[in-house]
């Protein structure tokens, strides 16, 4: 009885070369929060030109109003309303549209570049983006990933500095200003209030450092912080004597 052959598995080289190859996942490096001093350095290494004027307006509204960089790039000037004390976003991430507010200090810095633009003559009729080159048209965000960490050289900053980062310093602040998590997740855009608890407790874990930071050493004599610093001390007079 002739016996068949076992069936060998072929192998098609076609369908290898259309089998998509998986990519290294990028690392992603921990944010890092700006102090009130950091961002103060990095306005004033904005320079003096009419450039410097609208850098600085940039800066405030990411950091004021914690707009991301392509919403904040999409603005015009009539989205923003000072006397409201509000800037409106109408086409935010999953296209939705919000209305956040932004403090008078941040609306004075946007209020001396719509001054200087109009000085320059740029955009007369406001129908172009707020923050633009000299012929009006937008700015890309590529410009901004450059820009910020020169200014972050300049200012002495050793720390990460982007346009994110200003975002992530807004959130950090509102939450150790203890204003509710629903009123920031509303401030930032996020879908629900979830997304803004993982968001905050990632960039400002607070609760975390709160409870461990209140953690006391056991009483035994031996290892305890008090007990040691007396120790070192005696030993230090003894040496002496």
């Amino acid at each position: 009885m002739p016996t068949t052959p076992a069936r060998s598995r072929r192998r098609n080289p076609g369908r290898e070369q259309l089998r998509p190859q998986r990519t290294k996942p990028k690392r992603r490096l921990p944010p890092e929060v700006l102090s009130h001093d950091e961002v103060q350095a990095l306005l004033a290494a904005c320079s003096k030109r009419w450039t410097g004027v609208r850098n600085r307006a940039m800066i405030a509204v990411l950091y004021r109003s914690g707009l991301r960089i392509t919403e904040a790039l999409s603005l015009h000037a009539k989205d923003l309303d000072a006397t409201a004390g509000t800037v409106r976003v109408l086409h935010g991430k999953g296209n939705r549209s919000r209305t956040v507010g932004m403090d008078p200090g941040g609306f004075a810095m946007v209020a001396a570049w719509i001054e200087k633009r109009a000085a320059l003559g740029i955009d007369p009729n406001q129908r172009g983006p707020l923050l633009c080159l000299r012929d009006g048209s937008r700015i890309e965000s590529s410009y901004i990933r450059t820009l910020l960490p020169r200014l972050a050289r300049i200012a002495g900053i050793r720390k990460r500095v982007h346009a994110h980062g200003l975002r992530h310093t807004h959130a950090a602040e509102l939450r150790a200003e203890g204003i509710e998590v629903g009123i920031i997740s509303k401030q930032l855009g996020h879908a629900s209030i979830a997304t803004t608890a993982v968001y905050l407790d990632h960039i400002q874990p607070l609760r975390v450092v709160e409870v461990v930071r209140a953690r006391a050493w056991s009483s035994g004599r031996q290892y305890e912080p008090a007990a040691l610093l007396r120790d070192s001390v005696g030993s230090g007079v003894n040496a002496a004597k």
